[in-house]
């Protein structure tokens, strides 16, 4: 099968292609920024795809399949470059993918699109409401791009749509939000507060995305891997150590002293949790996810230990 990648250069869709590539299909890949090692079988687009020439490589290579992964978070651009990336680029790729015939879109959002909050449930299920734009204003354009696939499952009848809400990666590679929160050597936590975090291994988010592919899954659905555990568990199982203090302290002093840089949304996300529940996921795929939250911490460890004192 040609499947089309979007944002193919980041760390985790590379897991993706050569999981695909592995599988027997024919990876095309998009993305602004390079691919140095790239197997030679991907065929490379340097190209943003909200322009002319990412048109161009749907128009020539009619994917059967898109998995679009070119979404950025909220910590790397200023919000008016997010909304056009994460909105525009969705709505391109769908308008595209259903333009030049492809079959199967997958979308690949963040289980924080539900947000956190004290009066949340403790198990989020896929009809929930995007609570993130309240509790967490900085990923409203992240909710805004993954409603916005929503809407093909029922514009775009003839484009199979998957919605895959995949909770945080935590693994070799170092990317995402919770893994930034626990590069430096004390990890800020707020005094009375020990959430619940969900977290999978870069291998089995390119699992679940193939199965995805295998099933032609269609609708919206909640991806995880092993049980959460508490933030201080996490801490302290990869060598770190909790720097508890008030929340107001914890607001002041973000970003300085060596202290991980969020914006003040990210507050309710240190207080409470954002569980989802996976079950149907993996009755649909027959998904079992092969790392365990040991496995997840140990391999992150390994790639980023312990800074040492300066």
């Amino acid at each position: 099968m040609r499947i089309l990648l979007t944002g193919i250069a980041s760390p985790v869709a590379q897991h993706v292609a050569r999981k695909l590539l592995a599988e027997g299909h024919s990876i095309i890949g998009i993305d602004r920024r390079p691919w140095t090692d790239a197997p030679p079988e991907v065929e490379m687009h340097a190209v943003d795809i909200r322009k002319r020439a990412a048109e161009d490589v749907f128009r020539k290579s009619r994917p059967e399949a898109v998995v679009h992964m070119a979404t950025v978070t909220h910590l790397r651009f200023r919000s008016e470059e997010r909304y056009r990336i994460n909105l525009g680029g969705t709505r391109a790729v769908f308008e595209y993918a259903h333009q030049y015939g492809a079959k199967h879109a997958v979308f690949v959002g963040r289980h924080t699109y539900y947000g956190a909050g004290s009066d949340h449930p403790l198990y989020h299920h896929e009809d929930d409401p995007p609570m993130a734009v309240t509790t967490f204003p900085e990923l409203a354009d992240l909710v805004a791009a993954d409603l916005y696939a929503c809407t093909s499952l029922w514009r775009v009848p003839t484009l199979t749509t998957a919605v895959l809400r995949i909770c945080y990666v935590l693994g070799p590679t170092g990317v995402g939000t919770l893994a930034a929160f626990l590069r430096g050597r004390r990890v800020p936590v707020i005094w009375g507060y020990d959430p619940l975090y969900q977290f999978m291994h870069e291998e089995d988010i390119a699992t679940a995305i193939s199965l995805s592919i295998q099933h032609r899954l269609r609708g919206v659905y909640n991806v995880a891997g092993p049980s959460p555990l508490p933030l201080s568990v996490v801490v302290r199982e990869s060598g770190r150590k909790i720097a508890p203090m008030p929340e107001v302290a914890f607001k002041a002093l973000l970003g300085r002293f060596g202290l991980p840089n969020l914006p003040p949304g990210a507050v309710q996300h240190i207080k409470y949790p954002v569980v989802v529940d996976s079950a149907p996921f993996r009755k649909v795929t027959g998904f079992v996810h092969a790392h365990d939250e040991q496995s997840c911490i140990r391999d992150f460890s390994r790639a980023f230990p312990v800074p040492s004192k300066r």
